[in-house]
């Protein structure tokens, strides 16, 4: 079964990671706007045609529908590949460090 974890909100958008079966299979980021949703689909780099269908149905019905159910329209932008990671100021912060100690002069 398709779940869905709120990982972001705000007032016109929100932005959720997609589990089935224990594991990760996606990434939506939801943006309202006029009566029409955006959104931004990620999902793994196997996922065919069916999959992506099956995907967008259930964030339509369980998400979109929900929050906007007079919604004009909803637009799904879909990208497959394979997760890089999670990024943060404080991955930065750190090499930034790094790079600091090796340009000092005792």
């Amino acid at each position: 079964m398709i779940q869905f974890e709120r990982e972001a909100r705000t007032p016109s958008s929100e932005s959720y990671t997609i589990y089935e079966d224990g594991g990760i299979v996606g990434r939506i980021d939801l943006h309202f706007q006029n009566g029409n949703v955006y959104g931004t689909l990620c999902t793994t780099a196997d996922a065919d045609e069916a999959r992506i269908q099956e995907l967008i149905e259930a964030i339509d019905e369980r998400l979109v529908m929900t929050a906007e159910p007079y919604r004009e329209d909803f637009v799904v932008t879909v990208w497959r590949g394979s997760p890089a990671g999670v990024y943060s100021d404080a991955d930065f912060e750190d090499d930034e460090e790094d790079e600091d100690d090796d340009f000092r002069l005792n």
